[in-house]
C-alpha cells in the first residue's frame, strides 16, 4: 500500500534530550539546545523527532518515573520552551513527537502519595495493590524487568504495591475507569499543543492479569532474555484487554486534524506477537519490531525477520524499524563491531525496507557505545548489577558536534552528564566537511529515500540471492543489495545503474545482469537504463 501519510514516508530521528545539546552550561541537554539543532536535522532530512521524556521527573530511572505529565522538567525547560520547540521544528517542516509512560508513575506522583496515604484513599485503586500472602511475602512470583520481585511491601497500608520495573516506578491499574479517562486528559494536553504524536512506553504492558496469577517458569528453550527473568510474563505483560485501551487512543488521536500517531515501544520477541498491536487498522499506526533489532546481523537472520514481518503486517499495516535505542547497544557496535563497512550496510537496509525508519541520533556518524565507569554510572539497571548487564549508560552519552573541549555539546571544562566517547574520531563537523563521511553518506541516502517513489512508499519482495547476501526490490524498478560476509559475492539478474552504495565510488555504473560486492558492501541499483 502507497501511503501519503509523513509517518509512512518520512524519517524519524529519536532525541535523547539529555544527550543532544545544551544551551546554559550544566552539562545537560535541554530544549533549548534542541531547538538550536534544528537546522542540522533540517539539512540531514529529517521529518520528525521522537524526544525520550521531556516531563517533570525525579530521575529514579532518567526520566521514566513521571511525577507530573502535563509540565517539563525544570532541567530541560518549560512549557514555553516546549512550545518554541513544536512551533520551530514545524517552520523546518519537522513534526514533534513526545514519549509518554502510560504504565507506571514516579512514587513521587500526586497520585501516588495520596494512594499509598490511606486503603481509603482517592486515588488507591488507581494502582495495583494486593494483601501479603499468609507468610508475608509478595501476593505472587511476579519479577521486576530490573530484577527482584516486582512487589513492594508498604508498611503504612499493609499491602503490597505493584512495580515491573523500579520500585520507585509503582504500576497504574488500567482497570479502573478513572486512570483512562486521566490519560485521555494527559494526551489531548499536548495534543492540544501541536505535537503530532506519541511514542508509548511499555505499549504492550500496561494492562495486569486482573487475578494476579503466577507466571509459568521459562524453559531452556526461551528467549535468553526470559531465562534472565526466570519466567515467562504472560500475567504481567501482553494481557488481551491492552488491545482495549490502544483501540480507545487510536479513537482520541484521529479526531485530531492531522490524526495524531501512536508508534508503541512493543518489546515482545516473537514477530507475530508484535503484529497484533496494529489491530484491524484500529490501534498503532506504527508499533517496533525488537526481533528484528535483536537478530544477528546475517543476511539470512535479517531476511527472515523481514519477511516474517510483511507476511504478519501485510499489505495494510506499516512496519517500522530501528538499528539502535536508548535501551539498546548502539549498532555501530552491537552489529558492526567497530567497522565502517558493516555499519554503512546497516544503514541501507534501514533506509531502505519498505516502512519508516527511526534513526537514533548519532548512527548517522557512527558513534559507537561510550565506555563508562563504575563513577559515571547513571542508570539504575547499570548500577543495580554492576559488572552485569552492562547498563543502558553506554549508547546514551552526548552528542560529538566537534572536536573540542566541550564536544560542542557543553561549555569547554563543564562535566557532561555522562563521559564523551572520541571525539576526535567522530563528530558532526568534520565528517559534514567530508563528502565521503558516514554522515554524508546517511545524508544522501536519506534524500534518495525521498526522490524516489520505490524506496519510501513502494512494496517488498525479497529475491534470489547468493547465500550471505540479501536482495530485495522497491516497488517495480529498485533493487536493493547487501553482501554480509567477509567474501565477494556476485548478484546475478541485475541490470540497470547504480544508484548509490555504501562506497562512493560505484555511483552511475552500468549493470549488464550481475552485480559484484565485496565483502560487507551494498548498492542500490535501478533498472532504468538512462
Amino acid at each position: 500500500m502507497a501511503g501519503s501519510e509523513w509517518w509512512r514516508d518520512g524519517v524519524i530521528y529519536q532525541v535523547y534530550p539529555r544527550s543532544f545539546q545544551d544551551s546554559n552550561g550544566d552539562g545537560i541537554g535541554d530544549l533549548s539546545g534542541i531547538i538550536s539543532r534544528l537546522d542540522y536535522l533540517e539539512w540531514l532530512g529529517i521529518d520528525a523527532i521522537w524526544l525520550t521524556p521531556i516531563t517533570v521527573s525525579p530521575d529514579a530511572d532518567v526520566g521514566y518515573d513521571v511525577s507530573d505529565y502535563c509540565n517539563v522538567q525544570p532541567q530541560f525547560g518549560d512549557l514555553r520552551t516546549a512550545d518554541e520547540l513544536i512551533a520551530e521544528a514545524a517552520r523546518r517542516g519537522i513534526k514533534v513527537v513526545l514519549d509518554i509512560v502510560p504504565n507506571h508513575t514516579s512514587d513521587r506522583h500526586r497520585w501516588f502519595i495520596d494512594a499509598r496515604s490511606s486503603r481509603m484513599a482517592p486515588h488507591r485503586d488507581w494502582y495495583v495493590w494486593a494483601d501479603p500472602k499468609p507468610d508475608g511475602g509478595p501476593p505472587n512470583n511476579w519479577v521486576s524487568q530490573f530484577g527482584g520481585p516486582a512487589w513492594t511491601l508498604d508498611a503504612r497500608t499493609g499491602q503490597y504495591y505493584l512495580h515491573n520495573f523500579l520500585p520507585e516506578q509503582p504500576d497504574l491499574n488500567w482497570w479502573n475507569p478513572e486512570v483512562r479517562d486521566a490519560f485521555d486528559d494527559i494526551y489531548r494536553f499536548w495534543f492540544d499543543r501541536g505535537v503530532a504524536g506519541f511514542r508509548i512506553d511499555v505499549a504492550h504492558g500496561i494492562v495486569k492479569d486482573r487475578e494476579l496469577r503466577d507466571n509459568p517458569a521459562a524453559t531452556a528453550d526461551d528467549n535468553p532474555w526470559l531465562q534472565r527473568l526466570g519466567q515467562r510474563p504472560i500475567y504481567n505483560t501482553e494481557r488481551p484487554e491492552v488491545h482495549d485501551v490502544l483501540r480507545r487512543w487510536r479513537g482520541l488521536a484521529d479526531t485530531y486534524q492531522p490524526p495524531r500517531i501512536l508508534l508503541g515501544e512493543t518489546y515482545v520477541l516473537e514477530v507475530r506477537s508484535m503484529g497484533r498491536f496494529y489491530g484491524e487498522g484500529d490501534e498503532l499506526h506504527l508499533a517496533f519490531n525488537f526481533t528484528y533489532v535483536h537478530a544477528p546481523f546475517a543476511a539470512r537472520a535479517l531476511a527472515e525477520v523481514v519477511a516474517e514481518s510483511e507476511l504478519v503486517l501485510g499489505n495494510r499495516n506499516w512496519p517500522v524499524w530501528t538499528v539502535s535505542n536508548h535501551d539498546v547497544s548502539r549498532v555501530m557496535t552491537r552489529w558492526a563491531g567497530g567497522d565502517e563497512r558493516k555499519l554503512r550496510c546497516a544503514l541501507l537496509s534501514l533506509l531502505t525496507l519498505r516502512g519508516t525508519p527511526v534513526l537514533y541520533y548519532g548512527d548517522e556518524i557512527g558513534m559507537a557505545d561510550t565506555p563508562i565507569g563504575r563513577e559515571d554510572l547513571q542508570d539504575p539497571l547499570g548500577k543495580r548489577h554492576w559488572p552485569q548487564p552492562r547498563g543502558r549508560d553506554p549508547e546514551r552519552t552526548p552528542m560529538p558536534w566537534r572536536k573540542a573541549e566541550g564536544a560542542g555539546f557543553t561549555d569547554a571544562g563543564v562535566r557532561p552528564w555522562l563521559p564523551f566517547g572520541d571525539t576526535a574520531a567522530r563528530n558532526v563537523e568534520d565528517q559534514r566537511r567530508g563528502p565521503g563521511s558516514t554522515l554524508c553518506f546517511t545524508r544522501d541516502l536519506i534524500a534518495l529515500r525521498r526522490e524516489r517513489r520505490d524506496l519510501h512508499a513502494g512494496r517488498y519482495r525479497q529475491l534470489p540471492a547468493p547465500a550471505d547476501a540479501w536482495v530485495w526490490q522497491r516497488g517495480s524498478g529498485t533493487t536493493v543489495a547487501l553482501n554480509l560476509s567477509d567474501h565477494r559475492v556476485e548478484v546475478p539478474g541485475v541490470t540497470g545503474l547504480v544508484l548509490m552504495g555504501t562506497t562512493g565510488s560505484r555511483h552511475g555504473e552500468r549493470l549488464k545482469g550481475t552485480l559484484t560486492l565485496a565483502p560487507w558492501e551494498g548498492a542500490i541499483c535501478s533498472s532504468e537504463s538512462i
